[in-house]
């Protein structure tokens, strides 16, 4: 019997290591999604199709997928409508560098190009988004070009489409099958002359600072010896937290709008600061002083600040190479100075508000991330929505070198947390998958807690419901205007959840929040906390500028002419413990 060009198309995808597809099913999908059937599922060695409620959710699962395990990710869409909605989670994958493989399938294939019946080009819509996106036009190219795409999506680390018209893909298979082409990435070295320019650099230099990114995965003690060596303190960026943070005793903390501690001022205040894998984007936040730069992709080095020392290459053998160069500082003047600073900063400012408020009401969203916290397993993932809930899990979750946090960080979509859980517990079903979910993102794709229930996944959705979007708030105080339209009629997840059959809960009182993480925790299938936080307790950076000051001034005197001096007060009240104390 002949074989369908599908049923060879999912065979390559199995070949690679595949394990399943999220999406929804479409008549023009069918041929795919029947050919997925066919395998018999992972538990039999084939693939299992997850059937999500949204498309974009299918997008976002496999992202978390891809970036937890490093193994490609599958989702897919029908045409027209059902694959257009897979291009936010893609944007999120492939900014996030996710190896992701998206099956946009087509209108029949005559019909391309005639306004025919829900007709886009998704060979062309997808291009922004992706490293490869090829239209599919007969049976003899089709296993070529999944071929590449798997290949670009795993070599470049992002988003490969592959737009598959359904007639075509119900064809008889014409072409060979390629072998896949498995490979080990490779580790790219940088030129001795650079590092020797950077170790020179060290060494002239009164204070180092180090500010790292999520490149310095896998090299966390050459990190630290060489923050050693240098007497450098060491700042991190919210994607280089889980790998930057833990075991540091030189940790200053993280800089940007969400950031804590003394890592603003420690880099500002270095002759030298050392830019290590990282591609933060905020120049507001970087100083102007002799910087040096190392990354593995050169169209980075110098677009986000002036570069003085530029190095093409990984961090691991980068810091290999540079660390016999590195002459060892006498003083620890300034590293000690950035430590007490730090120390202070979060004793008086980030962990002034996790103590004595057990019985203060509404509920402080700090001492909520506190708890979930110390309550989380040793290995748990966390998923966190853009907004607040980003600010709360960078502040108060610890890495400890064995849990992960991952959120839309390079794309900044709102309601990631939630499908970002379910792709993290389908690849982990062993592992604590925790949803730090904000009320207005899980609002946003609420439907994906069916998909979470018809699997019966053990996802522990946490939600800080303020009934306002905080992060928006801040922006518009910060900018001197009064918040508008940011506030929503209070809903109540935990009852909606419950409908579900989640074990869901509502949480008022503060002295209840551990006992309902336990028991949540605790339970085989998906769990919902539902948590009624301060809707006025807003995010401040660790370093506040004039304008900034000014703009939340001039706000707030619109509030009082508008509102009322009480809303005033009790805003300013909320947010005195995020103040920077110096």
């Amino acid at each position: 019997m002949a074989k369908e060009l599908a049923t060879q198309l999912i065979e390559q995808l199995q070949a690679a290591g595949v394990q399943r597809i999220y999406g929804i099913v479409g008549d023009s999908l069918n041929p795919i999604v029947d050919a997925v059937r066919q395998t018999g599922g992972a538990a039999k060695g084939g693939i299992d199709w997850i059937h999500v409620r949204h498309e974009e959710a299918a997008a976002f699962a496999a992202a978390a997928e891809a970036q937890l395990t490093g193994r490609l990710a599958v989702c897919a869409g029908s045409c027209g409508p059902g694959n257009l909605h897979l291009i936010n989670g893609l944007y999120d994958a492939n900014r996030s560098g996710a190896p992701v493989l998206a099956i946009a399938s087509h209108i029949p294939s005559k019909q391309i190009g005639s306004s025919f019946f829900q007709e886009t080009h998704p060979d062309r819509l997808f291009n922004e988004c992706s490293v490869y996106s090829e239209l599919v036009s007969t049976a003899e190219q089709a296993p070529r070009v999944m071929h590449s795409a798997i290949q670009h999506a795993l070599g470049l680390g992002g988003v490969a489409v592959v737009t598959l018209p359904g007639d075509i893909a119900g064809l008889e298979a014409a072409g060979p099958t390629p072998l896949p082409a498995t490979f080990r990435p490779a580790s790219l070295v940088p030129d001795p002359a650079s590092v020797q320019a950077l170790a020179d650099a060290i060494n002239d230099a009164g204070k180092v600072a180090i500010f790292a990114g999520a490149g310095v995965e896998g090299a966390h003690s050459e990190l630290m010896a060489l923050a050693e060596l240098a007497k450098a303190p060491v700042g991190h960026s919210l994607r280089g937290k889980d790998f930057v943070q833990y075991d540091n005793p030189f940790d200053i903390g993280m800089t940007g709008l969400l950031g804590y501690g003394a890592a603003a001022e420690g880099i500002e205040d270095a002759d030298l600061l050392v830019l290590l894998g990282t591609d933060f984007p905020y120049d507001q936040f970087l100083p102007d002083t002799r910087t040096a730069q190392v990354d593995r992709v050169a169209h980075r080095l110098g677009r986000r600040t002036d570069v003085d020392i530029a190095v093409h290459g990984d961090v691991l053998p980068t810091l290999r190479a540079l660390l016999p160069l590195v002459t060892a500082k006498k003083s620890r003047r300034f590293l000690d100075q950035m430590l007490k600073k730090h120390d202070r900063l979060m004793n008086k400012a980030v962990g002034a508000y996790t103590r004595k408020v057990e019985k203060k009401q509404p509920i402080h969203p700090e001492y909520a991330a506190s708890l979930l916290d110390q309550v989380a397993a040793e290995d748990a993932i966390f998923t966190a929505d853009t907004g607040m809930c980003n600010v709360w899990t960078a502040r108060y979750i610890n890495p400890l070198g064995t849990r992960r946090l991952i959120g839309s960080f390079l794309h900044g979509s709102m309601a990631n947390a939630l499908p970002h859980a379910i792709g993290a517990q389908l690849a982990y079903p062993g592992r604590q998958v925790i949803s730090v979910s904000g009320d207005g993102g899980l609002s946003m794709l609420l439907g994906e807690l069916i998909t979470a229930a018809a699997y019966k996944l053990p996802v522990n959705v946490v939600v800080f419901n303020n009934s306002t979007l905080g992060m928006v708030k801040l922006e518009m105080l910060v900018d001197g205007l009064p918040d508008f339209g940011v506030d929503v009629p209070d809903a109540n997840y935990a009852a909606v959840a419950g409908a579900l059959g989640f074990h869901a809960v509502r949480v008022t009182d503060p002295a209840q929040i551990e006992a309902a993480y336990r028991e949540a925790f605790a339970h085989p299938g998906p769990s919902l906390v539902e948590l009624i936080t301060d809707p006025k307790a807003l995010s401040i950076p660790p370093k506040i500028s004039g304008s900034q000051v000014l703009g939340f001034a001039t706000a707030m005197s619109k509030v009082v002419l508008n509102r009322g001096a009480g809303e005033a007060v009790s805003m300013a009240r909320s947010n005195l413990r995020n103040i920077p104390r110096r």
